[in-house]
């Protein structure tokens, strides 16, 4: 019989469940001689065996693997018989095991045949055993040998287990009644495991992210998250608690919570249970109600995002399409944006109304780039008649899963028909919160929701907690252990005779009040007063407080984070200065060279009217200024100067006026693997020429001398792909000259090559002229010799302009021919394209002539070098933390200001080794004093190698500047920040790609810039512009604070000092665990009587709004946190010591015979001894304040006359009451207020020396 025969039932298929229902089948396949003789000299039985027992499952549970043997003796019991079965199920499953590896290579015929010929002996094999096992376990009563067919091997009892033989086949089957009743409950059990780990699955597990198949012209079935921006903390299921769990975060709170249980409890009550759930009840009412507002605030705020309007193409409406909120959208839906829009989801491009298929859009929202990028539309549905033929075709775009990566993208466009499929990359896709720089683009969605780019890139929102709050809780488990440790010496005086345990737990109740349940709800009272006093700030208007949990942070700031386009910037390039070797040109001058123009268009003019005859004479055409150089007349500079900047870009002017204008396009694909593709428009305006026109690029610096080209009167009109043309005006406007230039070659701007390039040829003259501009750092080895370049573009960048070197290169017809094949040559190599292109081009660059350096200034927000300075002198830290480019990052640092004038800026080259890391931030080290500036990059190759040391040096520089940073590594600095120095930070940003750093930060704040809304509504707090974040720190910050700090230690002494009155009431009363203060004494102590004026000191301040502007060295104290200290904090706990035992042991020696008048004695001095610490306390006097202190003052003394349970009426208008609580409570006073006053003349604070 072979291995193979038949295909059995293996244990190791079973599982567990199956395993604990014991249905064992077990067909034994050996012969009866190979079993008989098993236990003597069987090898091969043994080898069997022993893999048996290797591959045997260890939670089937059974017997042993051993051979089945014939019996013994007959003695033998039937668990040996059982483990002789379990033995056999081991040989077996070796054997299946084998049968099915050898299945794999075996006929199937053969096989079946095999099977049907072993059938029989496999039969007569296993009724052979099972009938050895019935003779041999006959005499004890385990098995009936005489069972009937089908063949019942079992015990009496109908316990143990049984063995059933099918007459058929010779199978048989093991069956274990205790095992089946256990495996229910096990089943059971698993069962709801099952359940709820679906649930868990389903609701809990993060989304599994994978790869899609988007159908255009057909719907998507499978399911993806909803389009919605969420910036909430909860929804309905999880507010609840959530809240209570960060409420019960707090000791202070989780403390109350067991200490009101406890009161349900008979044996250790004390008092009345409201005297407890009162004030805990209030606290987390108050909470709720606070984080219920704040969150519907948020979802209001993402409701009104969520439900702008977007158009989508829709085959059953009569005009195409249909408004829908973005909230609506799903994947597979193609959409239209118009200009200025915000794009609502992922989406890949499909259609423009540029018939070239391009568009520009600006992506400073989501990468915080100025640049406007161009991007181009599928091939295939550009070339459609109409959106809605979209509908009519069958295809479709398997895309990657989501990821947070924005600059790359991977997909394939397939149609039915059977054409090759389109690669796609991120040059076809439009991300989430870009913005359409002009025209109109149609798309369809591809990823929604928390699935898009700028959402992966964004944190969870998370609950903040504010460093006061954190040092609290720290306050209130000291206290805490006061409590048990006066708890245990009053057991130990008392002796720890008879329920011990009882008593402990009763002082521990009765000393509860040494940590007041009130401090939450005025820390949470006195934050919304300072949110409301922010908000109505006249000084700071437009500032909204969407997190009132930490205003006090904004008062323990280190270091603020800022973004740098939008925030500190416009993201507005104005020209401002052009030097041309003799002459500087500035605003005030730029008139002249306007001038200038106009006068040489005469000889425009003239040698326009020569040309044609020239030209028909065959005459050689000269083109102008084109004699000796030495000859040149006046004003050539000017004007080679303005022809090069309005010629030297990639600019293209556009016309709002839609309906008269025709729009022809055309894509510029420029030399290089990596050169981007362009878009060109022509326009061409049948009226007048004077149409104002509108200019789009990918880089605002191009825009903004292209503009000033047309302001002194050469202006850019018309472009497309191989014709440039420009307007020269003249003195009469109907003369203006068209001069016609032909685009030979483009050179992009590259951040590697750091310039760029064009080649034109004038059409009239044939001139060809190669211009090239950009940085000061490659063009001063590309030009002329000279002596002013370097001089003046240091100047220029200490003013902080972003600086241009222009020159051209005049070339003959020969050189260009030259020029051009062996450019041609270079773009057709299969290997090394890109550097033998570079080098062919590099070859015309050399003895330019230089023109002009060129000075554009990226407009600062109003009041940014003043703030930033204010932050400098504050002791904050400034980092700037852009995607922008490095050059860019550095001149608005120097024109900010955020480097200061003596400072130096270290720039940290790109590393991308260990080494040169390593060598880059020794060479840093040495340069004490100077700024970083460092690329994202080199960021982290540094944090990976060299974290700790790298953070320390950065830290200790008085500003760092990363540039090229992700959303993602902005919340990554933030958080080593963070982590390296413990100081608080504050993150500022306009951006959507400013949501990760400003969540992670201790107080985010957002700006509400141009583009969005979206860092605005993450934010903690909103301000309109950037100048509002000194006054917020260095005023409400500060106010904030300090109020918080006074007020809680206020808080704390008043539940100080009546723990102390009661600690000796019971020291002296014979140890009794008694309450002093009974029911409404107790909860009027801290509501009526002391509330109003303890919550008064939310109006105090120390200095005035302007002292802290003008003086902005008075905020780096706060730093320190000495406001809220354990020195201060052990300070109040000796005056609370002081007054409760001075007023409690008072009352004790001053009374005559009631105890009720100890209770009207030391109740009354307590109450006037916190009204007078009060006024002690406050800074500057507000007149809430004296009518909180008389309010409560008139509370108390009502309540002497109405509450005759807990006061003596007659004593109480007694003279003797009078002059008792009056000496006591001038004892109790007077030596705080005599310390107070000589310490400020002495020892007087920073802020009193200045007021």
């Amino acid at each position: 019989m072979t291995d193979n025969a038949l295909p059995l039932r293996d244990f190791d298929e079973e599982s567990e469940e199956t395993d604990s229902e014991t249905e064992l089948l077990i067909r034994h396949t050996h012969s009866d001689a190979a079993i008989a003789n098993s236990n003597n000299n069987s090898n091969n039985n043994n080898h069997n065996n022993s893999h048996g027992q290797r591959r045997r499952k260890s939670s089937t549970g059974y017997g042993g693997i051993g051979a089945i043997g014939s019996p013994t003796s007959g003695s033998a019991s039937f668990l040996g018989n059982l483990f002789s079965l379990g033995s056999a199920a081991g040989q077996i499953r070796y054997r299946n095991e084998r049968s099915r590896e050898r299945a794999k290579y075996s006929n199937s015929n053969s096989s079946s045949g095999t099977a049907t010929r072993h059938i029989t002996s496999e039969t007569t094999s296993v009724q052979t055993k099972l009938a050895q096992l019935t003779q041999t376990d006959a005499s004890s009563g385990g098995v009936d040998g005489s069972a009937p067919h089908p063949t019942e091997i079992g015990a009496p009892n109908g316990i143990g287990p049984h063995t059933e033989i099918d007459p058929e086949n010779g199978s048989s089957t093991v069956f274990y009644q205790n095992n089946r009743r256990r495996s229910k409950g096990r089943s059971i059990g698993n069962v709801c495991k099952m359940c709820l780990c679906s649930c868990w699955k389903k609701w809990f597990r993060p989304r599994e992210l994978r790869a899609r198949s988007v159908n255009l012209g057909r719907s998507n079935t499978e399911k993806f998250p909803p389009n919605e921006i969420r910036n909430q903390k909860y929804n309905f299921i999880t507010f609840l608690p959530l809240v209570l769990f960060e409420q019960f975060r707090f000791f202070l709170n989780l403390y109350f919570l067991l200490m009101a249980l406890s009161q349900f409890i008979p044996d250790i009550r004390i008092g009345y249970p409201y005297t407890y759930w009162g004030p805990l009840g209030f606290v987390l009412m108050v909470t709720i109600c606070r984080e219920a507002v704040d969150d519907l605030r948020r979802h209001q705020r993402d409701h009104e995002v969520n439900s702008q309007k977007y158009k989508r193409l829709s085959a059953t409406h009569g005009s195409g399409y249909e408004m829908v909120p973005s909230s609506k959208l799903k994947v597979g839906d193609v959409i239209i944006v118009e200009k200025n829009e915000r794009v609502p989801a992922d989406l890949i491009l499909l259609r423009t109304s540029d018939r070239s298929g391009s568009v520009f859009v600006r992506t400073d929202q989501l990468d915080g780039e100025t640049d406007w990028k161009p991007r181009l539309a599928v091939p295939y549905t550009q070339k459609l008649n109409r959106d809605a033929d979209l509908h009519n075709i069958d295809a479709s775009f398997y895309v990657e899963k989501p990821q947070n990566d924005i600059h790359s993208f991977i997909a394939t466009f397939s149609i039915s028909d059977g054409s090759e499929d389109t690669g796609l990359s991120v040059e076809n896709t439009l991300w989430a919160n870009t913005v359409v720089a002009a025209g109109t683009a149609t798309g369809i969605v591809i990823y929604t929701g928390c699935e898009t780019r700028s959402v992966m890139n964004n944190s969870q929102p998370r609950s903040k907690v504010g460093l006061l709050d954190t040092e609290i809780n720290g306050l209130t488990k000291v206290l805490f252990c006061a409590v048990l440790g006066l708890s245990l010496v009053m057991m130990m005086l008392k002796g720890f005779g008879g329920p011990w345990y009882r008593y402990m737990f009763r002082f521990v109740l009765l000393f509860s009040y040494i940590i007041p349940i009130s401090l939450r709800v005025n820390l949470d009272m006195g934050k919304a007063f300072y949110s409301w006093q922010m908000q109505n700030d006249d000084n700071i208007k437009g500032t909204v407080v969407r997190s009132t949990t930490i205003p006090e942070e904004l008062g323990r700031i280190s270091y603020v984070l800022t973004d740098k386009t939008g925030t500190l910037t416009q993201n507005e390039m104005v020209f401002k200065k052009i030097h041309l070797g003799i002459v500087s040109h500035d605003l005030d001058t730029f008139h002249h060279i306007g001038q200038i123009i106009q006068k040489l268009s005469g000889n425009l003019m003239q040698q326009q009217g020569s040309l044609s005859s020239s030209s028909s004479a065959g005459e050689s055409i000269k083109p102008m200024f084109a004699g000796n150089r030495m000859r040149r007349p006046e004003g050539w500079r000017e004007w080679e100067a303005v022809r090069a900047l309005a010629l030297c870009h990639n600019v293209t002017p556009v016309s709002d006026d839609e309906d008269n204008r025709s729009v022809s396009t055309a894509s510029t694909v420029t030399g290089g693997n990596n050169s981007p593709t362009k878009s060109v428009i022509n326009i061409e305006a049948p009226g007048s020429t004077d149409t104002e026109h509108q200019y789009q690029a990918a880089s605002p610096d191009e825009i903004a001398l292209v503009k000033w080209t047309e302001q002194v009167g050469l202006t850019l009109i018309a472009r497309d792909l191989n014709t440039m043309t420009l307007q020269v005006k003249t003195a009469t406007e109907d003369n203006d000259i068209l001069m016609q230039y032909q685009i030979l070659q483009l050179f992009p701007f590259t951040s590697e090559t750091k310039r760029m390039g064009i080649i034109v040829r004038e059409s009239k003259t044939g001139q060809i002229t190669f211009y090239l501009k950009g940085a000061d750092v490659v063009m001063s080895s590309i030009v002329q010799y000279n002596d002013w370049l370097s001089e003046e573009s240091d100047n220029m960048a200490r003013e902080g302009l972003r600086t241009l070197v222009v020159a051209k290169k005049m070339l003959t017809e020969e050189q260009y021919n030259d020029f051009e094949m062996r450019y041609n040559a270079a773009r057709l190599s299969i290997t090394d394209r890109v550097a033998k292109v570079a080098a062919v081009v590099e070859s015309l660059e050399r003895e330019m002539e230089l023109l002009c350096l060129t000075g554009v200034e990226d407009r600062l927000q109003e009041n940014v070098r003043p703030t930033l300075e204010l932050l400098r002198n504050a002791g904050v830290r400034v980092w700037m933390l852009t995607g922008d480019k490095l050059e860019t990052a550095c001149c608005i640092a120097k024109s900010s200001q955020l480097i200061g004038r003596n400072q130096g800026l270290h720039v940290l080259r790109s590393v991308k080794t260990r080494m040169e890391a390593h060598q880059e931030l020794n060479q840093f080290r040495r340069k004490q004093g100077h700024a970083l500036v460092i690329s994202g990059e080199s960021l982290e190759v540094c944090l990976q190698y060299y974290r700790l040391e790298f953070l320390e040096l950065a830290t200790a520089s008085p500003a760092v500047v990363c540039c090229r940073c992700s959303p993602t590594q902005k919340a990554q600095v933030v958080a080593l920040i963070q982590k390296h120095t413990r100081k608080r930070t504050c993150a500022v940003g306009d951006g959507g790609n400013d949501v990760s750093m400003i969540q992670q930060a201790d107080a985010g704040v957002g700006i509400e810039g141009r583009e969005g809304r979206q860092a605005s509504l993450a934010g903690d707090f909103s301000i309109p512009q950037f100048s509002h974040i000194a006054k917020l720190l260095l005023i409400h910050g500060r106010r904030s604070y300090k109020r918080s700090a006074a007020l809680s230690q206020f808080v704390i002494h008043r539940g100080l000092i009546i723990t102390t009155l009661q600690a000796v009431f019971s020291a002296v009363f014979y140890l009794s665990s008694v309450a002093l203060y009974q029911g409404f004494l107790m909860v009027g102590y801290s509501t009526l009587y002391t509330m109003f004026p303890v919550f008064s000191l939310v109006l105090d301040q120390d200095i005035t709004s302007e002292t802290a502007v003008t003086y902005p060295e008075l905020y780096k104290d706060l730093s320190k946190g000495r406001s809220l200290s354990y020195k201060t904090f052990f300070i109040w706990v000796l005056i609370s010591i002081y007054q409760g035992g001075v007023i409690m042991y008072g009352a004790l020696i001053l009374f005559v015979d009631e105890f009720i008048h100890i209770v009207a004695i030391s109740f009354s001095a307590l109450i006037m001894t916190e009204l007078i610490m009060v006024a002690l306390t406050v800074r500057t006097w507000h007149r809430l304040m004296v009518l909180a202190e008389l309010f409560s003052l008139a509370l108390y003394l009502i309540s002497l006359a109405v509450l005759h349970e807990y006061f003596d009426w007659e004593f109480i208008w007694s003279y003797d009451f009078l002059w008792k609580v009056s000496l006591i409570t001038l004892v109790s006073c007077l030596p705080l207020y005599i310390i107070k006053f000589l310490r400020k003349k002495c020892s007087p604070p920073s802020y009193l020396k200045l007021s």
